[in-house]
Parts: structure tokens; sequence; C-alpha cells
């Protein structure tokens, strides 16, 4: 151990006074001759010389062209195989920690030009990792705010660098950036109502022109910066009392647009003071523009693109809404985020829920608010016209992008060189085809070109957007279409290959199979509750038992209808409607209401009585428990296990407390496994809500009653 690091201390002087003697030179073949002099292995050697590259860089922060010098000559000892190729950007990842953020800037432009070095392919492959982390490194430094023009260009540099196909810069599963929380004031005491007026004289032979004037007040404040939480969460609008939210919003706020409007020319004597002061609200132009404005003059283009300063993030004081709604690049920028957001709603995504579409009520309504807001766009000064071009020009690449995306992010290749002989040959086969006839694209020794095949992105969106499935197979495709939904299809009554209980008693043929009595007993456990009554007798036969069950059915059965009977005799009016309906209970339908009354008439002990699944409440018992609970629904709701939105649902549905309480009973009778009326007798009694819990036990000992009065 000890002459490896004396060896390592030698080979590391030698080569520091070496490099300072070729670096002064600029000369790499003097650190060459050096190198292949040394007598060590090829990997001491390379971390000796890494060693004495890291300890030089660090004497030399202060003079920056030194910097650069240095790691171009750094850049060639990787090209010359004395270091490994990683070494020019571990050098500059220890500069920029040894740099302050000025320095750092400046060395960085370094970094920039030369993007084509660390794309070779010697650089590339072992570079990319330690290039992305110095970026990072950098990131994390910076301030998003102080900072944003350095922090921009390090994100071009690693776009430039990275090929579009690179999974670490792609947002593969489509997330947002839901961390970008725009907060504004919630008091709306210190903000004064504010009037604009939409471009008109201020006054008219005396008098105020108050119609033409916009009243800026807090509800409009609110309602401008809520918009931004559906900015940055699209997915909200797909929640029915969220869309209505937004909706409302944006009906307010694209209705202020079109009520102030802005003028390409304004005079200095009626200037006020947003246009003549947008830099106040961090808004885009400068004092440039305002002096423009003043002076009754329009800006050239260049003075424009001169004169902009863009910010990610626009100040949200109540007090200076009036100055932004004056300022024609904020208002662009929020008309260009509806686009964006529009854009998002209606395009096909590949990681959209399934729940995520939108109503042909809510489509129109985007056709037609898009329609406004480019019109808004147009009349926004300067040049509206051409901004709104542009914006649709880069709206439709977008499309282009998202479609990409779709498809999996596939990496972009140049196409293949065509042949030279492709015309020739051509050529050759036009002019067979002309003189004999019988000349074909297979005689020119080259295969029949293949129709080219659709994407499969493609036909899984033409699928989806006809509400099916695309599963790459025809046959498969076809049988998976045959009903979307998996569930509803294993409910169907096609795939119920069990006989009723009855029928299947009855069949003489093969009662005394041991196979048969088996398969009774099943069916018996799944469809009667006469499986779990006890056996009187020790010696009693299993034939013997499923004869008694059958006949006691049949006498179950003839009960029934001996009820419906007397009920239909005894109903006071209409007796049409019933006989009608008892005459359509034939076949399949009989039988089924017949094993459901049976349910209901078993003899069950007082404790399943009061348990079981089959005293479930009609709606319109439930319309009678509704008025007991009354305002305190929605405390119920909450201990059932409802969200907030849930509960803001029921309210939204029904005006009343009692049909929105009635909703949620129904809703958890029908959803719930264990809902029953002792269950909800036991959560009220929970809730000190006893005059309601009182009432469901009323409402056990009715149906219990009635129950046993069956059953006799």
């Amino acid at each position: 151990m000890s002459s490896n690091s004396s060896n390592f201390l030698v080979l590391l002087k030698t080569f520091t006074e070496s490099l300072e003697r070729a670096f002064a030179a600029t000369d790499i073949e003097v650190l060459k001759a050096d190198y292949d002099a040394a007598r060590a292995s090829d990997n001491d050697k390379k971390t000796a010389l890494h060693q004495a590259f890291r300890d030089m860089l660090l004497t030399k922060t202060e003079d920056i062209p030194a910097i650069e010098r240095f790691i171009s000559f750094a850049v060639n000892s990787c090209r010359k195989d004395m270091t490994v190729a990683t070494m020019p950007v571990v050098l500059l990842g220890d500069i920029f920690d040894a740099v302050t953020l000025d320095r750092a800037e400046q060395i960085f432009t370094y970094v920039e030009n030369n993007v084509a070095i660390w794309k070779e392919e010697c650089f590339f492959t072992a570079c990319k990792h330690n290039l992305l982390r110095m970026c990072n490194d950098l990131l994390r430094r910076l301030s998003r705010s102080q900072n944003t023009v350095f922090c921009g260009r390090i994100l071009l540099f690693l776009a430039k660098f990275f090929p579009f196909s690179e999974r670490s810069g792609l947002n593969i599963i489509s997330e947002f950036n839901l961390e970008n929380i725009t907060e504004y004031g919630m008091d709306g005491n210190e903000m004064a109502v504010d009037q604009l007026s939409g471009g008109a004289d201020p006054e008219v032979d005396g008098e105020p022109a108050e119609e033409n004037k916009l009243k800026i007040d807090y509800n409009l404040y609110c309602k401008f910066w809520a918009l931004q939480d559906f900015f940055r969460n699209p997915n909200q609008c797909y929640n029915k009392v969220q869309w209505k939210t937004f909706e409302t919003h944006a009906k307010s706020v694209l209705s202020a647009f079109s009520s102030f409007k802005l003028e390409e020319h304004r005079a200095s004597s009626t200037s006020s003071g947003p246009a003549t002061k947008p830099s106040d609200i961090g808004g885009s132009a400068t004092a440039a523009a305002a002096a423009a404005a003043a002076n009754n003059c329009p800006m050239e283009e260049d003075q424009i693109r001169e004169s902009g300063h863009f910010f990610a993030k626009f100040l949200t004081n109540p007090k200076l809404l009036s100055l932004q709604l004056s300022d024609s690049n904020f208002r662009r920028s929020v008309l260009v985020q509806f686009l964006i957001l529009f854009q998002y709603l209606n395009s096909t995504v590949k990681f959209k829920a399934e729940t995520h579409v939108l109503t042909q009520a809510q489509s129109d309504w985007l056709k037609e608010t898009e329609t406004q807001v480019y019109q808004l766009i147009e009349e926004s000064p300067p040049n509206g016209k051409k901004f709104a071009n542009t914006a649709r020009h880069m709206l439709l690449r977008e499309e282009l992008w998202n479609s990409w995306k779709n498809e999996g992010c596939k990496e972009f290749k140049r196409p293949e060189a065509a042949l030279e002989d492709t015309g020739s040959s051509t050529t050759a086969v036009v002019g067979g085809a002309a003189a004999g006839g019988a000349a074909t694209s297979t005689g020119s020794g080259r295969p029949p070109a293949k129709r080219p095949r659709k994407p499969l992105g493609d036909l899984i969106r033409d699928a989806t957007k006809q509400g099916k499935f695309y599963m790459g197979n025809s046959e498969i495709t076809r049988l998976w279409n045959l009903c979307p939904d998996n569930l509803q299809a294993c409910k169907g009554t096609d795939r119920n290959f069990l006989p009723s209980l009855e029928t299947y008693l009855e069949n003489p043929k093969e009662k005394q199979d041991p196979s048969f009595e088996w398969r009774a007993l099943r069916l018996l456990a799944r469809q009667s509750p006469h499986f779990f009554t006890l056996f009187n007798s020790p010696s009693y036969k299993v034939a013997d038992y499923l004869e008694s069950v059958r006949k006691k059915i049949q006498k179950d059965k003839l009960d029934i209808k001996l009820e419906h009977a007397i009920q239909e005799e005894t109903a006071p009016t209409n007796a049409e409607q019933p006989e009608a309906e008892g005459e359509g209970l034939v076949g399949e339908e009989e039988h089924e209401q017949m094993d459901t009354e049976l349910l209901k008439t078993e003899q069950l002990t007082p404790e399943d009585k009061n348990t079981h699944k089959t005293l479930a409440v009609t709606k319109a018992q439930l319309s009678e428990l509704a008025p007991s609970i009354g305002r305190d629904w929605k405390k119920l709701a909450t201990k059932l296990g409802y969200s907030a939105d849930e509960i803001q649902y029921f309210e939204s549905e029904h005006a009343t407390v009692a049909d929105q309480c009635c909703h949620l009973l129904t809703l958890w009778f029908d959803d719930d496994m264990d809902a029953s009326l002792d269950n909800l007798a036991y959560i009220l009694e929970g809730l000190d809500m006893i005059p309601a819990a009182d009432a469901v036990k009323q409402m056990i000992a009715l149906l219990t009653d009635k129950v046993e009065e069956v059953s006799e």
C-alpha cells in the first residue's frame, strides 16, 4: 500500500510540472511525451494526471479566459487518450462549485458554445449524466425569480444537448406542476372599486361617460386569479361542480376584457396611469413603450422586441388589477392560457383517465369561447392579428407533439437516402410497359412496395373516439368489443348456465345418483334458505330431504299466488293495471319473483330479521325517514364515508334538504353491502341524532311485524 501511494505522488508531481509547461506553451505534445515516458500502468497514469488537472484548475478561479483555455486543453488530452472522457465535465463541475453565480454565468457561455464537443461520440455517452448532474446542481443554487435568464439558458442547453427521445427530459405520464400555486389577497377591504374607461373620452359635453367604464371590484379580482388554479390543473374541469365554477369565472373575465378594449394610439393628455406606467405591475412594457404611447406614435416591431420584458409570475396585489388590465402583454398571457387549456380539454391524451371526457354542451361552449378569445387577441395592440396567427400556428404544432407523445416518444431518425438508380429503373419499367404491355414492377428486380401500415397510436386513437377498444388482432378486437364493460358482460343472462332449483328437483331420471344429490344441495344453498334448516331425524335420507324441500317450495309458491290474488281483489282503483302486470309474470320472471318472496318469508331468528339484507327499505320509506334527519344529513354523509365533492353534488342536484337526504340514503343502501336499518340506527345514535334513530327503530319494528305475518 505504501509503495502504491508513493508511486502515485511521484506521478502526480511529474505530471503537475509537465502540465504547467505544456499549458504555458499551449502544446499538448509536451504533456504527451512525459505521459508516455512515465513507467506505470495506464490506470495509474490516468488517475494521477486527472488529479493534476483538478489541482491546477483551482488556482485559476479568477481568470475566466484562462479557465476556458484550460478546459479546452483537457478536452485535447482526452482525445489523446491520456485521461478519462468525463474529466472536462468534472473540471467544469469543480469550477462552478468554487466561483460565484456571476462568474458561473460567464463560464457557462463556454459550455453553451461547445455543445458540439459534448455531443461527440467519445464524450456523449460518458459525459451525459455528469453534465445533467452539473446543470441540476446549478439550478438548485439559482433563484427562479432573480436568475430567470440563467435558468432558461441552462434548460435550453440541456434541450440542445439531449435528443428529443431522452427519457429524463420527457414528461412521460403527462403530469402537471401542481406546486405552481398562485396566491392572491383574500381580504376584500384592501381593494377599492376602480373604474376603467373603455377607450372613450372620460367626459363628453361635461358629463362622465359611465356606460363606457368597467368597474373592477373584489368579486372580479377573485374570479380572475382563481382561474390560475384551473390553468395549472386542467383535469379539474372534468368535475361537474368545478366545471360550472370555471365556466362562470371565464365568462366574467372575458366579459371584462370585452368591455375594456385597448387602443393602438393614445394621446398623452388622456393616457391613464396603467398605459404610461405598466412596468410597475411586473408587465412587459418599459419606459420606451410608455413614451411612444405618450407621443401618439406607434412603435416599430424592433422597438417592441427590444423593450419587451417577460415575467413567469405576475403580481397579485388587488390594487394592481386595474393597471394589469391595461397592459397588452398581460392580457395576451391570460388569453393564451385559455387557448392552451381549451386545446388540452379537447385533445386525446394517452394518460387521461377514462372519465375525463367532455359532454357535447361543454364542447360547444369551448368552441364558442375559443372564437371569442381569438377575437380579443386580434383586438389587443400591437399587431393583434399577427399575434393571433402565431398562436394558432404554435397550437397546431403542439398537436403534432401530442401525437408523437401518444405514440411513445419514438426516436427521431433521418430518412434514408434514395437509391441512385431509382430514376433509371423507374424509366425502364415505364418504357417496357408502354412497348409490350407486360412489364411490371417485379420485373425490375425489386419486390413490390408494401402498403404502409397505419401507426398503432392512430388506430388506438380512432378506436377510442368511437368508444371501442383496439387489441391488435382483428378477432380479439371483435370479441372484446362485444361488450366493453367486462363486469356487465359477466352478469349477462347468457352466461348463467345454472338451472332453477325447482326444475332440477323435478327431474326423476338421476335422483338415485349421488352426484345428483350433491348438485341439488349446491343449488339449494345458492337459491333457497331451506338448505340452512336442521334435520329433525338423524336417519333422514338426502333424497327424502330433497323431496320434502321440493314440496315445501311448491306450497310456498301457492301461498304467494293466493296472497297476490287477495291483494288484487282488494285494490281500490285501477284494477286493470295489476291484472296486466300479473299476466306478464310468466316463465323465468315469475320464478325470480317467487324465489325473492321465498327469501322474505323464511322463518329466520329475531336477530336475523333485523340484520338480514332482504329487509331493504323502499324509496318511499326513505322519503319518510329523511325529514327526521333534516339538516344534519351532511354529518351523516361524512360518517358514511362520502367526500366533500360528493356532498356538494347532492346539494347541487336537489333543492330541498329532504330530497338531498333521501338521495344520500338511497345511494348508501344501493352501494354499501353493510347497509341496513340496524346499522343506520346505530350510526345515528353515535352521532347523537336520537329522534332520527328512534324513527328508524320504529320502521324496523313495522317491517319485522309484516314479515312475521307473511310467514304465518
